[in-house]
């Protein structure tokens, strides 16, 4: 099979999201609904209402992202007959998109995705005091590169590599003082642009060790079934099924690489040829391009991309 399904991150969320299905749909009402009843609030009206600072709030963003994707996998199932375990190859996401991703290929039900997001969510916000960390987009240079920028940048700090998102684009994360370094470290190795993200928290990063033991804690006590089909591993880049592994990368994930320029190229090199980014916005969809210019790729979020999916699910 050439088809594989990927699932966005945050910083895709946007207020509106998903309310379009949820009109055109049952099963996309029914997803919405089911993830308001498993956290006991009313997230899908911060979806469509806002405002977009409570949306963007981590612990709302997460599970807020995954709703979306699977009110669309939902919608993709009832209206096009999509069957993820004879249709595609591989599921992947980026970052909390592996939730997403693995709540698609059966592993979590969506309840106990949306529960463990939020938490999830929660505990990176509380793992670091606000104003300590920070997060900056590398421009211009490659992983290795990004490597010896970091060290440089680090002098005693956390500095570490959050995101290979693609080959001129990687994220650093850690200390806001070492990341503050980073413009003028990298202007010995040819950095192009740092640019700071607008987030709450340092993800991917050591210092958020904290809210890898709260996940830890919390995946022991869920079940996890064998994915119908492999989900590609943020913090290895490769194919992983087994529940148990499953659970030891999610929590190994929260303060590790996420390796999706190595992860597109995994699934490219195992034969598939199209990705369909499942949910809010085109990030990856972007990303994707610049990792592999012969994938064919669509964004599916909406009722016309749903129409619009047909041929490429055949």
């Amino acid at each position: 099979m050439s088809l594989a399904l990927i699932f966005p991150g945050q910083g895709s969320q946007a207020v509106g999201m998903g309310r379009d299905l949820a009109e055109a749909f049952p099963a996309a009402r029914a997803v919405f609904q089911e993830v308001d009843d498993a956290l006991g609030q009313k997230l899908s009206h911060i979806m469509w209402e806002g405002p977009q600072e409570t949306l963007t709030l981590t612990e709302n963003a997460q599970p807020a992202l995954m709703a979306h994707s699977m009110a669309v996998i939902r919608v993709l199932e009832m209206e096009k007959g999509l069957n993820i375990a004879e249709q595609v190859a591989f599921v992947a996401g980026h970052s909390l998109g592996e939730y997403s991703a693995l709540a698609a290929a059966g592993a979590f039900t969506i309840g106990d995705a949306a529960r463990l997001l939020k938490l999830r969510g929660q505990s990176m916000q509380k793992a670091v005091p606000v104003g300590q960390g920070a997060m900056a987009a590398l421009l211009g240079v490659g992983l290795d590169v990004a490597r010896k920028i970091a060290a440089d940048a680090a002098q005693g700090d956390v500095c570490d590599i959050a995101n290979d998102n693609e080959p001129t684009q990687v994220v650093l994360s850690g200390h806001k003082t070492a990341i503050d370094r980073v413009p003028e470290v990298g202007k010995a190795y040819g950095l192009r642009r740092a640019i700071p993200l607008p987030v709450s928290a340092p993800f991917h990063c050591r210092l958020l060790q904290p809210a890898a033991d709260a996940m830890a804690e919390a995946l022991a006590k869920v079940e996890v079934r064998r994915p119908v089909v492999p989900v590609i591993a943020n913090v290895l880049a490769a194919p992983i099924s087994d529940p148990d592994e499953i659970k030891r990368r999610l929590v190994e994930q929260v303060t590790g690489t996420v390796r999706w320029r190595e992860c597109v190229l995994a699934m490219a090199s195992a034969g598939v040829t199209t990705l369909i980014e499942v949910g809010s916005g085109r990030v990856l969809t972007g990303l994707a391009g610049r990792i592999d210019k012969s994938l064919k790729t669509q964004a599916v979020g909406t009722p016309a991309d749903v129409e619009a999916s047909g041929a490429l699910l055949v």
